[in-house]
């Protein structure tokens, strides 16, 4: 069996996915899988697939299921990986010829049952690290604390033990929507694991035009349920008050969207919810003022 398995949730991105094949079949080191989810895409993509699958490069797993989003389409991952690590690389994004040998060389050398894994660094095509590199004299750490006590910043890269990931429930689905941020998982494993740093470059990412990055207030408004579910799940281990009140204030925001007249009562922090109510109100209506074009 293979080492590690790179999943790639995908939706109408038959137009992006070569690059990201292209760099797959040039890695250094072919202990992987591919397996590709695709979430109900309408174009060419299965037939893209299943030709890169009859030149046998490097082994492609490839499911369809019907459009549900992007956390639907990890937990579809998740279920079907077997091998040791996993790592999502997006459909928009790809990976350096050597980071497949980086992974497991490290992972050979400093790998561990006492860890859920590694997070290294992304960067841009022109090489520049996405946010702030992590600090050298940390060898390992919570993703919480890398942000909030050691001021890293910018999106990383996380290499995880499937073992670790198979332990906590899947994203929820929420009828009507196809949107739950994909941090609820990694901050469950905080609780409860550590991460190895690597400061290398393990992925090569583009925020498009049609990319969730970009679109957050657009994805905030469509799927309120699955923003609300995260943010109390965040506020009921925030790492600071400061977290705990933008949480809350996030909560109340998408409560008005889903028009949760109990959300109150639902919430983990009764306290600070009913204070920031006025924050969240505020906060909701600039959302709507951001996307009445999309009304």
């Amino acid at each position: 069996m293979k080492t590690i398995t790179i999943f790639t949730p995908t939706y109408n991105r038959a137009y992006t996915l070569p690059q990201l094949y292209n760099s797959l079949i040039s890695q250094t080191n072919k202990d992987f899988i591919w397996l590709v989810i695709d979430d109900g895409s309408s174009d060419n993509t299965k037939e893209l697939i299943e030709q890169w699958q009859k030149e046998n490069k490097v082994e492609i797993i490839y499911i369809y299921q019907k459009n549900q989003g992007m956390h639907s389409a990890h937990n579809m991952a998740y279920k079907n990986i077997n091998t040791e690590l996993n790592v999502c690389i997006d459909s928009d994004d790809y990976m350096p010829n050597d980071a497949i040998e980086i992974i497991l060389s490290f992972w050979k050398e400093k790998g561990n049952k006492d860890v859920a894994g590694i997070v290294g660094l992304d960067a841009n095509k022109n090489g520049k690290i996405i946010g702030t590199s992590i600090p050298n004299n940390i060898k390992e750490s919570s993703l919480n604390n890398l942000y909030y006590k050691n001021n890293v910043k910018g999106d990383k890269k996380l290499v995880l033990r499937t073992e670790v990931v198979k332990k906590y429930p899947a994203y929820p689905i929420f009828e009507e929507e196809k949107f739950v941020p994909l941090g609820y998982l990694y901050n469950l494993i905080d609780q409860d694991y550590k991460l190895l740093t690597l400061n290398k470059v393990l992925c090569i990412v583009e925020y498009l035009e049609d990319g969730s990055s970009l679109n957050i207030l657009n994805q905030y408004r469509k799927n309120p349920k699955g923003f609300a579910f995260s943010r109390v799940a965040r506020m009921k281990n925030p790492n600071s008050l400061g977290e705990l009140i933008k949480n809350s204030i996030h909560y109340v925001s998408s409560s008005i969207f889903t028009k949760n007249i109990h959300f109150l009562n639902d919430s983990p922090k009764k306290i600070i919810t009913f204070l920031v109510i006025p924050l969240g109100i505020l906060l909701n209506l600039y959302i709507r003022l951001k996307t009445r074009s999309n009304e």
